[in-house]
């Protein structure tokens, strides 16, 4: 059986509020709510990958000198 705590609700301002135990902390900082019937779900939102903020970033509109694509160095094995 999941853990069970009982809590308080209250008012913060317009909204309506409640502190989260610190057994029940959500990881980061952004979390997504729905309900579900008389439930109150809230669930943490998974990170963005490096990826997807890379793409919201504007595109660079510069000229880069050339690079010069030089052979590989020998290695000695």
């Amino acid at each position: 059986m999941e853990p069970t705590r009982h809590v308080k609700l209250f008012k913060n301002g317009r909204n309506q509020a409640v502190r989260i135990p610190r057994e029940f902390e959500l990881p980061g900082e952004d979390a997504v709510m729905h309900k579900e019937g008389n439930r109150l779900i809230i669930e943490p939102v998974a990170p963005r990958s490096l990826l997807a903020l890379l793409a919201t970033l504007p595109a660079l509109d510069e000229d880069f000198a050339p690079i010069e694509d030089l052979p590989p160095d020998d290695v000695a094995l």
